[in-house]
């Protein structure tokens, strides 16, 4: 249940959990939260567990520069931390540090991890039931597995051929495509959530987790199908901030096993990752010809910067240009 959100007190009296309390007053997404609060986190135990407000601009600088000195991050790494120290000073405690001076990442961004479309088919003939189903689902939209896990019975527009992604990243909504292969395949894993919701109501359960305010605003939607996650857990569990014991979504552990045991048996020598089939969704689009602007939008990309990535991986090597080699004559 790592997608609930700690609950606070009323007043807190904790730094961290003050920090987190601004950081829902203006809106941010529970990600981004949880990303802020963990490299504040390392930035103060790096200072030996000093009070932020006891250190000054050259620690901040000391600390960006010891994670591309000694650390060895990436340039997206070093400026993630960079974000999260730029809000904990400038906007939590109202502190100017501009004009820092660091050491800056040096390690590129990589490529992305593409799988051909004849790798993603051996490695859905070593999957089957709800796990293909999720992967299908990954490569056919387009989804973070994130955002694949989080999706609910509602999310799901059969009339409109629609997906919608809520609270995506950026804490942003967004819709994508329902692959129409996958149509059946996703009413049957609907009627399996039904079964098992009703069961779960027939034993004094069946309250699935309500983001935000919603369940003060809706009080019955927890106990509705609708509101059910597409991919549940398959057993109950109580949740570690309120006690309440409930079915959440499929731990992304679970998924992640499923991808690496099919992985390995199709023999291909690249890593199993499921972003993997996000990366090959934005890819394959832009093989079939379709315009980046479009693929920005499904992916829900704030920047064409970040889909312009993909522009480098395409079945075509070396941009498109025919090697002159490939034009001699066979011997």
């Amino acid at each position: 249940m790592d997608d609930i959100r700690h609950k606070l007190p009323t007043k807190p009296i904790r730094f961290l959990d003050q920090l987190r309390l601004h950081i829902r007053q203006q809106g941010l997404a529970y990600q981004t939260e949880k990303t802020y609060v963990h490299w504040v986190k390392r930035f103060i135990y790096f200072h030996n567990k000093q009070h932020p407000k006891n250190l000054a601009i050259a620690d901040v600088e000391a600390f960006l520069s010891h994670l591309a000195v000694h650390q060895f991050c990436s340039v997206n790494t070093q400026k993630v931390a960079l974000n999260a120290l730029v809000y904990l000073y400038k906007r939590f405690m109202s502190v100017d540090i501009d004009d820092l001076s660091f050491s800056l990442a040096k390690a590129p961004r990589r490529l992305p991890v593409v799988y051909t479309q004849n790798e993603i088919s051996a490695i859905l003939s070593f999957l089957s039931g709800t796990p293909r189903l999720m992967v299908e689902l990954m490569y056919g939209t387009g989804l973070r597995s994130a955002e694949l896990l989080s999706l609910r019975v509602k999310d799901i527009d059969f009339g409109s051929n629609n997906v919608f992604v809520r609270a995506g990243k950026g804490n942003k909504d967004r819709t994508t495509m329902l692959p129409q292969g996958l149509i059946e395949s996703i009413k049957r894993q609907i009627a399996k959530v039904r079964l098992q919701h009703s069961q779960d109501l027939e034993e004094g359960y069946g309250e699935v987790y309500m983001p935000d305010a919603l369940n003060r605003k809706y009080p019955s939607a927890s106990r509705e199908t609708a509101w059910q996650f597409l991919f549940p857990a398959s057993s109950l569990g109580k949740d570690p901030r309120s006690a309440v014991i409930r079915r959440h979504h499929l731990h992304p552990t679970a998924l992640s096993k499923h991808i690496r045991k099919a992985v390995k048996q199709t023999g291909i020598n690249k890593p199993a990752k499921s972003h993997s089939f996000r990366h090959s969704f934005a890819t394959h689009l832009l093989e079939a010809g379709y315009d980046i602007r479009t693929i920005q939008v499904l992916l829900g990309h704030a920047d064409v910067a970040t889909t312009e990535i993909y522009t480098h991986v395409v079945n075509r090597g070396g941009k498109g240009v025919v090697s002159p080699s490939d034009r001699l004559r066979p011997r």
